[in-house]
């Protein structure tokens, strides 16, 4: 099959069939009088201030049965479901039999109207594209099997800033429209007095018009329905008041309930409603209103909300000739089909996001891009590992269906990690704006799901080992040692070294056959009591290899057949201030074959690289920095989980600077020590930065263009956030690019505000980011989120940790201070380079620092001359512009035709056989942009029969939307009338 440059497809290996007619629009009105729809909702937060487990008891499992309850007695009533965690746990732990049934019948009228359809409602700017995926595919899953319907449009009303990824997510996904809220104030207020909140966007610059789609930005209201009311001091729309927690009042009396809608408040309230959807009518283009009912933490007492919006309703459609508006009851499809039913040619946006985001001149949403960086790095090692389970596990079934694991403990394995790092995209999650205790929840989630995994690959490697065993004639002597099982989750065939802790600096390293492999041991920065043992390892794709290790003998050591020890060489404290005294640079090398980085020896800081196959030469030099922040609102604006507010420009954090180089045959380390002053005994800061050897007759050509760096950095003094710049001689004009979750690439040039203009030139950063001028490249690629920017030319600087306290009673009051006392070890690697080096690197080098080798530690038979890993023969290999997204076994339990499932579903039936086995989701990525390379963004023919032919026959392959639900012949997305000629906004 043809894959064109940067799509990512999805396929599923089984005759799987899907049906689904197109949704009519609804019925027309009478010109001239606004109609406006009314969408009752609840945003319900998986996280940030309470745990799951306290919403649930509190508030949201209540929704949901009193939803029900009420939407089965008023016909003209409806609601919408966002987040499915909730829905979920409510389905299986809390509703009847009869609630059950009854939510089959709201769903089939279509008054019960499942909206985004994922886990949770995620993050847009510090998440992973494959994570988004990921946590809809579960919640679309669901969805199906359990009602045979898949969510058509978006409501991404809170998460802080939009990004060009999502509108291209939402098609691939099958969605027909998108809805967003948290765009910049000004902008915003921009967009309202132009009309221009409504627009058709192009958000892939390669995928362009094929994958639109028509998004809808919520006027200054937001989600929420407006709480001033003129004839009261309580807020209004909110009849069943403000949830308490951690239950529910015995009395059902809950605070700041509004007046009741009463013969005496009736025409006030509606008067009320009628001039706010008038005030935003004349924000848009036509005369269909949408009005949001509802807000955080609503309906959980539906009675109550419904008992009074029901003759409210009715009163302004009494009155609709006076009020010159009608109302209804109404789903968001309602809205959208009455959009797209109108005779309206859109405007379209290009590839731009909408980040960052700044709700008022001094409150810019950029340091949530920072916050917690301990959980943004524990959520993406849990995906990764995530990642390597699931095509472990499915090689496994595939190639062993009789094997000795159960399949269904082994699901649930997975499932349960699944279900934590789905979690986690929350927008108040992974972005570091929860509570401590949230924090905790997410972290207890993700690691117990990462200890699952790794137990099951555990066993599925020793159940190999097994049958193995059973096929090698026992040998005399043999005994089992220590055991590094290294498996590689990618489909290419990598180079890279893996690192194991060990007591000793005298050992050996040998593979499969016996063979001596290269290794280097060294002292751990970790520990004084332990070594880091570097093991040269060649995996091929999905494969694994094994690699024993045991103490050297003198006979080893003397032939060199033990792993080499490398050489420390201790260098003295040097200031920068000191240095300014020396005339002349006293510069050293340490090199490899593709890079030379020149050290200052006056002040102990990097001086320059020179990317050898070229001998291009960038100045740089990395230092540690912090801004400073106000902690009293008195004093003027505040830093807090989600703001970024500093008190001026970054100070120097360190005058003083320790360095060791740590010398090897294959790996070469430098260890910079940064202290406060030369008084101070512990350093603040660390940077570990390593380049690696090849011998001869490895490839090489990743591992070697590539500056591993650790920083060390925490626990910060109060109320500083910490940063690293990098400075070089690059000619940048403070251009920054970055990445949009990990999927492509958006240009950000620096602005100029009247406030706050630091943190709003501050930008996300997934994976990737660089600076460049005519002549070279610095990429800088990370395993976590971090916020980044360009505050001056040729300068790019990461924000690596924060803690924060201030005393803002709304942040006390919910302990949203940031006051974050842990040390964060972020991993980057650096490229340096001429464009066309860098480009051609960079995409296969990201991915292999998001999936680095997985490494089982086992007690294992030493003697045994094994052959090679069973992976190892006939293993996939990709070409280097393409990424295998996911090879899963999802377990889905329903019929492959989807007229049959429709019918067992209507039937009451569901298939008991167990998950279906033979069905693999296969996603593969194209990973350049068109026109981004002009080799690698070319289109790639794959040959899917080679590539999976290790898992046996394939029977059937279906192209499938991008969570599975749809196959792409019977998906049908709405076109939107755009202009042929008009400019792009």
């Amino acid at each position: 099959m043809r894959l064109p440059a940067w799509l990512p497809l999805l396929w599923l290996l089984s005759l799987w069939l899907l049906l689904s007619p197109r949704a009519k629009g609804l019925r027309g009105r009478e010109p001239g009088r606004l109609r406006a729809f009314v969408v009752p909702h609840s945003h319900m937060d998986v996280g940030w201030v309470y745990t799951v487990q306290e919403s649930m008891q509190a508030y949201a499992a209540n929704v949901y049965t009193s939803v029900t309850e009420e939407l089965s007695r008023g016909k003209q009533r409806k609601f919408i479901a966002v987040e499915q965690e909730f829905f979920r746990l409510w389905w299986s732990r809390v509703a009847t039999d009869i609630q059950k049934q009854q939510v089959h019948q709201l769903v089939k009228e279509g008054r019960l109207e499942f909206i985004i359809g994922g886990q949770v409602m995620h993050d847009e700017a510090v998440t992973h594209i494959d994570d988004q995926i990921l946590q809809l595919t579960e919640g679309h899953g669901f969805l199906y099997e359990t009602f045979g319907v898949r969510p058509q449009f978006s409501w991404h009303v809170d998460p802080f800033g939009a990004s060009a990824a999502t509108p291209t997510l939402f098609s691939l996904a099958g969605f027909n429209a998108h809805l967003i809220s948290r765009i910049d104030y000004d902008l915003k207020e921009d967009m309202q007095k132009a009309k221009k909140l409504q627009f058709v966007w192009r958000g892939s610059p390669s995928l362009a018009e094929s994958q639109e789609i028509f998004t809808h930005v919520m006027d200054q209201y937001s989600y929420c329905t407006p709480s001033y009311l003129p004839f009261s001091n309580r807020s209004g729309f909110y009849w069943n008041g403000i949830a308490v927690f951690p239950n529910p009042p015995e009395d059902g009396i809950y605070p700041n309930m509004s007046v009741p809608v009463t013969d005496a408040s009736l025409r006030l309230y509606a008067q009320t409603m009628v001039a706010n959807i008038k005030e935003r009518a004349a924000w848009f283009r036509t005369q269909d209103v949408l009005w949001p009912w509802g807000c955080d933490k609503q309906f959980f007492n539906s009675s109550v909300q419904f008992a009074n919006m029901d003759p409210l309703l009715a009163y302004i459609n009494n009155h609709s000739e006076e009020f010159g508006v009608t109302v209804e009851y109404a789903t968001l499809g309602d809205y959208f089909r009455a959009l797209h039913d109108r005779d309206v040619t859109w405007s379209t946006r290009n590839q731009q996001d909408f980040l960052p985001y700044s709700s008022e001149p001094f409150q810019s949403w950029t340091g949530f891009y920072t916050s917690r960086s301990s959980l943004k790095g524990i959520a993406r090692r849990a995906s990764s590992l995530l990642y390597a389970g699931e095509s472990m596990f499915t090689q496994y079934v595939r190639k062993k269906p009789q094997g000795g694991l159960s399949t269904a403990e082994s699901l649930e394995q997975l499932r349960q990690l699944r279900w934590a790092v789905a979690e986690v995209q929350h927008h108040d999650g992974i972005t570091g704006t929860e509570s401590p205790k949230v924090n905790d929840m997410y972290l207890h989630n993700l690691i117990e799901g990462m200890f699952a995994v790794k137990k099951l690959m555990v066993s599925i490697i020793s159940d190999i080992f097994r049958a193995e065993k059973k096929e090698e004639p026992a040998k005399p002597g043999s005994e089992e040692g220590p055991c590094a099982v290294v498996y590689n989750p990618l489909a290419w065939t990598i180079t890279t070294f893996v690192t194991v802790t060990v007591g000793s600096p005298h050992v050996t390293v040998f593979d499969e056959l016996g063979r001596p492999v290269p290794a280097q041991i060294q002292n751990s920065t970790d520990s004084q009591f332990t070594y880091d043992l570097y093991i040269l390892a060649t995996i091929k794709g999905l494969s694994y290899r094994r690699y024993y290790i045991k103490a050297a003998d003198k006979f080893e050591e003397a032939h060199q057949k033990s792993a080499s020890i490398a050489r420390v060489f201790h260098f003295g404290r040097k200031s920068k201030k000191s240095s300014s005294q020396v005339s002349c640079k006293q510069l050293f090398p340490v090199i490899n074959d593709c890079y030379s980085i020149l050290m200052d020896q006056a002040t102990n800081l990097m001086h320059s690289i020179t990317e050898r196959e070229s001998n291009q030469t960038i100045q740089v030099t990395q230092q540690f920095l912090e801004y400073k922040v106000n902690a009293d609102l008195e004093h003027g604006p505040i830093s807090d989980n989600y703001l970024f507010t500093p008190d001026g420009s970054a100070v120097q954090a360190s005058d003083v600077v320790g360095l060791e180089i740590v010398a090897g045959k294959l790996v070469t380390e430098i260890r910079q020590y940064f202290y406060r002053n030369f008084t101070e005994k512990d350093y603040a800061y660390a940077v570990y930065s390593r380049i690696y050897n090849t011998p001869q007759g490895y490839d090489g050509k990743l591992l070697c263009h590539r500056i591993e760096q650790v920083y060390r950095v925490g626990p910060l003094e109060l109320n500083r956030e910490a940063i690293l710049r990098t400075s070089t001689d690059l000619n940048n004009r403070q251009v920054l690019y970055t990445d949009n979750n990990g999927y492509q690439i958006q240009k950000r040039t620096y602005k100029t505000y009247v406030n706050n203009t630091v943190a709003r030139n501050y930008y996300p950063m997934v994976q990737t980011a660089f600076i460049e001028d005519n002549r070279s490249n610095l990429v800088l690629l990370s395993e976590r989120s971090h916020g980044v920017s360009s505050q001056g030319n040729g300068q790019i600087e990461v924000m690596l940790h924060r803690r924060l306290w201030n005393n803002f009673e709304w942040d006390l009051n919910y302990n949203l201070t940031l006051n974050d006392t842990s040390v964060v070890q972020p991993i980057f690697w650096l490229l340096v380079g001429p464009k066309p080096v860098t480009t051609a690197l960079y995409q296969m080098s990201r991915m292999a620092l998001e999936h680095r080798p997985v490494v089982i530690l086992e007690e294992l038979p030493i003697h045994s001359q094994m052959p090679l890993g069973y992976l190892q023969k006939d293993a996939p290999a990709l070409p280097p512009n393409l990424h295998l997204q996911i090879l899963s076994i999802p377990g889905w339990q329903y019929s492959l035709n989807h007229t049959e499932h429709l019918q067992n579903l209507q039937k009451g039936h569901r298939k008991e056989s167990g998950p279906d086995l033979s069905r693999v989701l296969l996603r593969i990525c194209h990973l350049y942009e068109v026109g981004e390379d002009p080799d690698l963004s070319q289109p790639v023919t794959v040959d899917l029969k080679s590539l999976l032919q290790n898992m046996g026959t394939v029977a059937l392959v279906e192209e499938r939307s991008l969570t599975g639900t749809w196959d792409v012949k019977d998906l049908n997305r709405w076109k939107w009338k755009t202009a042929k000629f008009e400019g792009q906004e």
